[in-house]
């Protein structure tokens, strides 16, 4: 799973045709991977809402202070290794905004 951190846009001030641009970049990375049959799935995410924490269960609203990075979105994606996804994430959109993407193995558990 590749998981995309960074500023949110509104944040940063962009102006409506920048966000396009960024937008542009983000279909353009998205095509060549479902080209090349890597994506499985994977969506956009609104701003944090809520939190829900602690044997309370105590809930709060967001934007979370705590938070430095937006969790932005994700793809399940299909690679051979750690270092083929490594690879495969040079062309995330965001990294000269500052953004990241974490690479995360998902478990698959026997039933």
């Amino acid at each position: 799973m590749m998981i995309f951190m960074g500023p949110d846009y509104g944040e940063l001030g962009l102006s409506p045709e920048q966000i396009q641009e960024r937008m542009t970049k983000w279909f353009t990375w998205s095509e060549k991977m479902e080209k090349q049959g890597i994506i499985k799935s994977g969506e956009a995410l609104h701003a944090p809402a809520k939190r829900v924490t602690g044997p309370d269960r105590v809930v709060s609203d967001g934007p979370f202070v705590e938070s430095k990075e937006l969790i932005g979105g994700y793809y399940v994606i299909t690679a051979e290794s750690a270092d083929a996804v490594v690879e495969i994430a040079q062309d995330f959109p965001d990294y000269e905004l500052g953004g990241s993407v974490e690479i995360r193995e998902v478990m698959k558990f026997d039933q």
